[in-house]
C-alpha cells in the first residue's frame, strides 16, 4: 500500500531540495559583509523621499484594471482558439460580440481622458 505513495513523496522531497537548496547553498557559500550603505533603504537607486503609505493617483489603478480586463480576454481567447471547429458559426460570433463589447468599453475610457497622465 505505502509504495503507491512512493514517487509522490519522491516527488515532494525533490521539489522541497530544489527550492530550498539553492538557497541553502547561497547563504552558506555567499560573502556577507553588511555595512551601513548596504543596509540603508533605497527606492529605484536613491534615497526614498516619502512615505510608503501615501496615496497613489486613482489612474494607477484604473491602468491595472485594465491591463487585468485584456489580460483576461486574451486568457478566454486561446481556449476559444483551440476549440473554434467544434463551436462553428455560433461560437465565431460569440466571440465577435465579446471583443466588440470590449471594444466599446475600451474606446470610452479612451474618450472620457482615463488613459491620460496630465
Amino acid at each position: 500500500m505505502l509504495q503507491n505513495y512512493f514517487p509522490i513523496l519522491l516527488f515532494i522531497v525533490v521539489g522541497l531540495l530544489v527550492g530550498a537548496g539553492p538557497l541553502l547553498l547561497g547563504r552558506l557559500l555567499a560573502p556577507n559583509r553588511p555595512d551601513a550603505e548596504k543596509l540603508s533603504p533605497y527606492e529605484c537607486g536613491f534615497e526614498a523621499f516619502e512615505d510608503a503609505r501615501m496615496k497613489f493617483d486613482v489612474r494607477f489603478y484604473l491602468v491595472a484594471i485594465l491591463f487585468i480586463l485584456f489580460d483576461l480576454e486574451i486568457a478566454f481567447m486561446f481556449p476559444w482558439a483551440v476549440v473554434l471547429k467544434e463551436l462553428g458559426l455560433f461560437g465565431l460570433s460569440a466571440m465577435f460580440v465579446f471583443l466588440a463589447i470590449l471594444t466599446i468599453g475600451f474606446v470610452y475610457v479612451w474618450k472620457k481622458g482615463a488613459l491620460e497622465w496630465e
